[in-house]
């Protein structure tokens, strides 16, 4: 009898622990990495005067609906002097009339057509690639066909953001708000995303961005020889990018709401699916300090809710420990995120932390063991 009470208690107190030590984790990272975003000061730049000319580049394949509602939105930005690339990769649609016929209202619109005989021969990068070589200026602005900007200003925000060593603006590009569960978990999962690589970027460690809404300098691309060292993989033309290029110098963050730009979301968790195993085989090409640390941040949240399902279960006279860890975590997180949500146009979701936080983590972290290794075929 004494050796299973023993036995017993000294599985309390591992089980416990661990518990505890992964908790710290868990808090380290929301309130010294997130606190980051959450304290830091949104500001408009509406004032300055002087603006460079600007090169806005969208690869688009097969858009024509989407470049039928939101192209004007980007041509009709109120910047001083700009043009807008849109590179046709292969259209089979109306997309090739559609913009010929933009380009007779606006002459700012310039286009690249990528012909069907090199159709299997590149990816996005080589499109995109083509979009800035054929790019004027030295300012470029990566976003996509199915992109609307949050306001007239988003080009006025972006460039804005650029100081006296920057060569890289990590903008946010959250998703359309519909009513649906997906919905909430896409757009809570894009929240997290960029509240992760925002605070990075603060924290002068910027490890990605996203290329719906992504700046940096033509001489940067090319000096760092694009896309050469990760052209073997379909994805990464925005995150592999600015890990390869970022310094703790030359990243800054543009976040004012005029700088927003809100893409469609997926409609089916087939499609949502698809598109987590497309985006999952560009980290395994990530810094090593920077998959250490995603891997961390993954895995202590995941033992988190495993520890503590864990305790409760074998040993439930002493729960109120376990829903105590809980409790503290989740305040935490709603102190922390209620700032960041709000910056992020999503406070909406804040109601919804508890499900979506649990739901996430096993959701990407069976999504990414999956597919991590998986080829990606297309890059749409």
């Amino acid at each position: 009898m004494n050796i299973d009470f023993n036995f017993t208690s000294d599985l309390m107190l591992i089980l416990y622990a661990l518990l505890l030590i992964v908790l710290i984790f868990q808090l380290y990272y929301i309130v010294f990495v997130y606190g980051k975003l959450a304290r830091f000061k949104v500001e408009s730049h509406q004032e300055i005067q002087h603006f460079p000319s600007t090169s806005v580049i969208i690869c688009a394949s097969n858009e024509e609906e989407n470049l039928k509602c939101f192209l004007k939105s980007v041509l009709e930005q109120d910047y001083p002097h700009f043009e807008v690339i849109v590179v046709d990769d292969h259209s089979t649609d109306e997309s090739r009339w559609i913009l010929e016929n933009l380009k007779q209202e606006y002459p700012h619109l310039r286009t690249v057509e990528i012909k069907e005989h090199i159709r299997l021969k590149h990816s996005k990068k080589f499109a995109l690639t083509l979009g800035i070589k054929a790019a004027k200026y030295e300012n470029l602005i990566m976003t996509d066909a199915d992109c609307e900007p949050n306001s007239k200003f988003w080009l006025r925000e972006m460039i804005a953001a650029y100081g006296e060593h920057t060569q890289i603006v990590l903008g946010y590009s959250p998703y359309f708000k519909e009513r649906s569960f997906l919905n909430k978990l896409i757009r809570f999962e894009t929240t997290h995303t960029a509240m992760s690589y925002l605070s990075y970027a603060l924290k002068k460690d910027a490890y990605m961005g996203v290329g719906r809404n992504l700046s940096y300098l033509k001489s940067l691309f090319f000096s760092g020889k694009g896309f050469n060292a990760h052209m073997h993989i379909k994805s990464g033309d925005d995150d592999l990018f600015v890990n390869q290029n970022a310094t703790s110098e030359n990243v800054t963050i543009a976040i004012h709401p005029d700088a927003h730009i809100y893409s469609v979301p997926k409609k089916t968790w087939k499609s949502y699916y698809k598109q987590k195993a497309r985006h999952s085989g560009a980290s395994v090409i990530y810094k090593k300090k920077h998959q250490w640390m995603l891997a961390t941040q993954l895995i202590t949240a995941m033992l988190f809710y495993v520890l503590l399902i864990i305790n409760v279960v074998l040993f439930p006279e002493l729960g109120y420990i376990a829903i105590a860890f809980y409790l503290v975590r989740l305040i935490c997180q709603l102190i922390t995120f209620s700032n960041i949500y709000k910056k992020l146009a999503v406070k909406d979701l804040l109601i919804w932390l508890p499900i979506l936080d649990l739901f996430f983590y096993f959701y990407i972290g069976i999504n990414g063991l999956l597919n991590r290794r998986k080829k990606v075929k297309s890059w749409k």
